[in-house]
């Protein structure tokens, strides 16, 4: 991935001009379309204003509009930083360090910080060839069951394709009622599937796909090309940035930590720099 450092941020956006213009150009590659004239017009930034003026007719378009900035009152380039800030870390900012590194207050960074992760939900293209399956639980320290079926924490369940992209989404259980259809609306039939031995997994050779298992509880972890080592690994990234940097989220708002993290994943090897990829989004 080509680095983005904050010299380079600098230089691209200086003020919130730069930054309007920036999305006017992304927004409208061809020109903008005028309405009023019927055809695409040569348009200018009107004075403070955040829009841009016809040559011909004089009527307004106004970029923000429709994006995470509109009715926003923070000056555009906090937001551009704000992005620039959260793409740059590998294991993700809180909205506290937002806050201190925006001169905002905390409910605008909560705000900001809020807007921004939702860019970052997105659909993947059905896996295939090796996939591993896993299941996981996240959530506060609770007295009691440890594991599957303890209290306080939700079951989080995940798909990785080996060399490919991660889907992890929070569910109500683990039942199978509840994992066969993601498995069907992410994994192609036919696929190899290589999970442990957790019993919701017994009738993946019926719902079409091949299926190896690594039995985890006589301490065997890897068996020929068996394994969940890559999901796993994924799971260990997820939980140490939760608990580093947010030291703990709500149920309410886990998905979107989720999708945070499987957006880093999957963007991982991109050539564009991961501020430009989350920045097109907006």
């Amino acid at each position: 991935m080509k680095k983005y450092t904050i010299v380079d941020f600098n230089i691209d956006f200086p003020d919130d001009d730069a930054c309007l213009e920036w999305l006017k150009n992304y927004l409208y590659p061809s020109g903008i379309f005028c309405k009023q004239c019927g055809m695409t017009t040569t348009h200018h930034k009107v004075g403070k204003r955040l829009c841009y003026a016809c040559s011909r007719c004089g009527s307004h378009v106004y970029p923000m509009v429709g994006t995470i900035f509109e009715k926003s009152v923070t000056p555009l380039k906090l937001w551009f930083y704000a992005i620039f800030l959260i793409s740059s870390t590998r294991c993700g900012i809180s909205a506290k360090q937002l806050q201190r590194e925006l001169g905002v207050t905390y409910k605008t960074a909560w705000r900001m910080f809020h807007s921004i992760r939702s860019l970052l939900q997105e659909e993947i293209k059905p896996m295939s060839g090796e996939v591993e399956m896993d299941e996981t639980y996240i959530g506060g320290k609770g007295r009691g069951k440890r594991g599957r079926g303890a209290e306080n924490k939700t079951p989080v369940f995940g798909m990785v394709q080996r060399k490919g992209t991660v889907k992890a989404l929070k569910t109500r259980d683990l039942k199978s009622a509840t994992v066969y259809p993601l498995v069907r609306a992410h994994i192609l039939p036919q696929s190899m599937i290589y999970t442990d031995e957790f019993t919701t997994y017994d009738s993946l050779k019926k719902q079409g796909y091949h299926h190896k298992r690594v039995q985890h509880a006589s301490k065997v972890y890897v068996s020929g090309n068996a394994h969940t080592n890559t999901i796993e690994g994924f799971w260990s990234v997820l939980k140490r940035s939760i608990d580093g940097v947010y030291h703990a989220v709500s149920e309410k708002h886990l998905q979107s930590y989720i999708n945070e993290y499987s957006f880093r994943y999957n963007h991982r090897g991109d050539e564009k720099p991961m501020f430009k990829t989350i920045l097109e989004k907006v």
